[in-house]
């Protein structure tokens, strides 16, 4: 089984928020995002999908989940690369 772990980006709101998770199906997991079912910080935003990384093992899609969550520079650099800034 394989895992991602993916950025998301608030679209159409005032607000520029991002939020990392991870998941082995992105998919359905952004669409209950986007349904107000996912996280609770994710709640009341519309989401688009900004980076996802595949991991065949679910302890490191983890462990580069708490990374990516914790590092904001490593956010934003992701996010400039895109030219979401």
């Amino acid at each position: 089984m394989s895992y991602y772990v993916y950025l998301i980006q608030s679209i159409g709101s005032k607000k520029n928020k991002t939020y990392v998770g991870y998941t082995n199906n992105l998919i359905r997991r952004i669409s209950l995002h986007n349904r107000n079912k996912g996280a609770k910080a994710t709640k009341g935003y519309k989401w688009m999908l900004v980076f996802k990384k595949k991991f065949y093992s679910k302890s490191k899609a983890m462990s580069y989940e708490y990374k990516l969550k914790n590092n904001r520079l490593l956010r934003k650099k992701i996010l400039i690369s895109k030219n979401l800034i």
